[in-house]
């Protein structure tokens, strides 16, 4: 009997028939959308990451063959003539640049235009210039395709201002872009995940408007549930909340709000087997409902679909899966651009 899609392994892609197609990632933290291309086919070159434990970990898993460990302020401003050739001749510049700043959490708008550290050992940045740094980069390589990945918060309030000079960049630039508002729960993934995708062809090949459309079924968290997972602290007030939970409540803050008046802890989420699993944030508190646990590792690995074998080496699970790209969200968004744009008729 085969196994679901979301029930892969990296060997696997020993497997995989190569389309031919290249690509190079950016903010690439733990190769989610690096695995998505290798499942559809394309051979990724390498990436650029800021981050020296996740280039570590991205080193382990992907084997680049260009790895840039640097700001991707520092890699656009390389000389040409540094870079590989191959670079230059790109079906698909990918990119996810950081995002907390168009979180729908917190007061977002006032993080816009300073500078932070994303995390810790990272260069502190203007995380919302990151976007154009990314741009310059599709400028500097000129690849078929560029495409960029960011949250649903991107689409909310002022922050809309923002994607239209993200537009009007990429036309500049001699790229017609497109905007794709997508949901993981539709393409394969156990996990409720909306994520905005700004796609973009090169003027030049005078390619047709790319469409989409994704209907896989709903996978629900009992059907990927595995292992035990770590015990509430039965002396924490998560414990006590837990316990007053009732058949409606989706999430801590549900709780908090009903029995002490208080808009607290909607980042803890309950989860249920004859649900899909919320999005799986690097900050979130997954719990399950029917007992006083935290989810798996395996839990995440699931949800997110990375591949069973991963090595995580001595980073926190959740934090590279939360931080990544579904890969198989990104296999089937890859699999329409080479059937629709970048196969030979």
């Amino acid at each position: 009997m085969s196994r679901p899609a979301w029930d892969w392994r990296l060997s696997d892609l020993s497997n995989v028939q190569k389309n031919g197609r290249m690509v190079f990632s950016c903010f690439s933290c733990g190769g989610g959308s690096t695995m998505g291309y290798k499942l559809a086919g394309y051979t990724v070159l390498g990436n650029v990451e800021i981050d020296p434990q996740m280039m570590r970990i991205y080193r382990q898993n992907h084997k680049p063959k260009y790895p840039f460990l640097l700001p991707i302020q520092d890699f656009k401003a390389l000389p040409n003539q540094e870079l590989p050739p191959e670079l230059f001749d790109l079906d698909i510049l990918d990119g996810s640049p950081p995002c907390s700043v168009f979180s729908m959490a917190g007061d977002r708008e006032d993080k816009w235009g300073g500078e932070h550290a994303f995390r810790e050992e990272q260069a502190v940045q203007r995380l919302d210039d990151l976007f154009f740094d990314f741009l310059d980069v599709a400028e500097k390589l000129r690849p078929k395709v560029a495409i960029a990945e960011n949250v649903r918060g991107m689409m909310v309030g002022k922050a809309r201002g923002f994607i239209s000079l993200v537009l009007s960049r990429f036309r500049e630039l001699g790229y017609k872009p497109q905007l794709f508002l997508l949901n993981s729960a539709t393409m394969g993934v156990p996990q409720k995940r909306e994520r905005l995708f700004f796609i973009a062809s090169r003027e030049d090949q005078n390619l047709p408007s790319l469409q989409l459309e994704f209907n896989e079924p709903p996978i629900l968290y009992g059907d990927i549930r595995s292992g035990e997972g770590s015990p509430i602290n039965p002396d924490s007030k998560t414990y006590t909340r837990w316990h007053k939970r009732r058949p409606p409540d989706l999430n801590m803050g549900d709780v908090t709000e009903r029995e002490e008046g208080k808009m607290s802890n909607f980042n803890t989420i309950l989860l249920k087997d004859q649900k899909v699993a919320n999005t799986l944030a690097s900050s979130s508190v997954f719990l399950r409902t029917d007992q006083p646990r935290h989810i798996s590792d395996m839990d995440a690995i699931r949800m997110q679909t990375f591949p069973s074998d991963y090595d995580f080496m001595d980073a926190n699970v959740q934090y590279v899966c939360g931080m990544s790209v579904p890969p198989l969200m990104m296999k089937k968004l890859a699999e329409q651009i080479n059937l629709q744009w970048l196969s030979e008729k």
